[in-house]
């Protein structure tokens, strides 16, 4: 007989602190969403009256060519307008992204005890935590998600300590991939008045995290999310969907793609990456890149997996607007702080669209 997921505290033993999952809920048979995963009509995602962002990737390899002035803008309009676009020739190899794909739904197809073992109050690692939704603690409605996120300090650790079922791929994807985001950090600062050489822009991408996201079918989607609203608390994220979609994010101004407010589907792209600009690029910007406020959907055809690097700070970096920035717009929007407490105040908290951002709001600015 399974368990029973009608009352929560059975519900989040089995799925929280036995380290079984949604997806472990799912493979009981379960046919119903549960009280505990049923959204508010407000937080509910309508796949209908979402729009498909329909702007054409960037063409990265253009960047070292003639045109790399005019890819520049393309990147920095789209980090001023919806914080998110689409990047091919990466340099990231297409049949490492796939292999990506399969690798992270082999290791959630895993038996749950396999996967438990990273779970944060028993992992052997620091760097390695296995869990479900985002701080199920403190969510009146939890996320249709399970992920493995692997923290990276240098490759020996990484060798060491991150799982062997996905290490050798994830290890992989990051280090292909830095070199991409510190290009893309480059033409962003450069815009901003930053010189090339400034040990700011290094800084701002010290720390890196892979995360694999596993969304179990469900049941009903129309009364979950896999992902609530929430902006990246970082510098750059970079992201691999699969072919399934269901990532939307939020228009902060009226643009050509829709007017501020309405949801737009970004579709997965073949052999394409997912950039979007993280909380500290807004805040350095004092406002003009915008970190998009951004969540994810669920699926009752298939389960769909997605693969994320977060960029961050230094946890000693202090951020603040840069001063000439602050100079010339004649008010800083935000206040100065060290990133670690801005980290600690993010992962404290249930998501809540861009609310993370408050930490930092500057008082004098309203």
């Amino acid at each position: 007989m399974g368990p029973s997921f009608d009352e929560g505290t059975s519900l989040y033993n089995f799925v929280v602190r036995d380290g079984n999952g949604v997806k472990g809920m799912v493979d009981s048979g379960l046919t119903t969403v549960p009280a505990a995963y049923t959204q508010p009509p407000r937080e509910r995602i309508d796949k209908e009256s979402a729009r498909k962002h329909e702007q054409q990737p960037i063409d990265l390899s253009r960047l070292d060519g003639p045109e790399h002035d005019e890819v520049a803008v393309e990147i920095v309009r789209a980090a001023e307008t919806l914080g998110f676009f689409q990047v091919i020739n990466h340099g990231v190899p297409v049949d490492l992204l796939e292999s990506l794909k399969d690798t992270a739904n082999k290791f959630f197809g895993l038996p749950p005890e396999q996967k438990a073992v990273y779970r944060s109050e028993v992992s052997p690692t620091p760097l390695v935590k296995y869990g479900t939704s985002f701080v199920p603690e403190k969510e009146k409605a939890l996320e249709w998600k399970d992920y493995i996120s692997l923290q990276y300090v240098n490759d020996a650790e990484a060798l060491q300590h991150w799982p062997i079922e996905i290490r050798d791929v994830a290890l992989e994807y990051l280090r292909t991939s830095i070199k991409m985001v510190r290009k893309l950090l480059e033409v962003l600062m450069v815009n901003l008045g930053m010189k090339l050489v400034d040990p700011k822009i290094d800084a701002l991408i010290d720390k890196k995290m892979v995360n694999m996201n596993f969304y179990p079918t469900c049941p009903n989607p129309d009364l979950t999310v896999g992902v609530g609203r929430h902006s990246d608390m970082g510098t750059l994220t970079v992201l691999l969907q699969d072919g399934i979609g269901g990532l939307y994010v939020k228009i902060e101004e009226d643009m050509r793609y829709g007017k501020k407010g309405e949801w737009v589907e970004i579709p997965p792209t073949p052999g394409a990456l997912v950039i979007n600009v993280g909380d500290m690029l807004q805040v350095l910007s004092n406002k003009r890149y915008k970190s998009a406020e951004h969540r994810v959907r669920t699926t009752n055809t298939t389960s769909r997996v997605s693969i994320p690097i977060f960029t961050i700070p230094k946890l000693t970096e202090k951020i603040a607007p840069l001063p000439h920035l602050v100079e010339k717009d004649g008010i800083a929007h935000y206040r100065e702080f060290m990133f670690v407490d801005y980290m600690k105040n993010f992962f404290g908290n249930a998501h809540e669209g861009k609310k993370s951002l408050d930490f930092a709001n500057n008082v004098d600015s309203s």
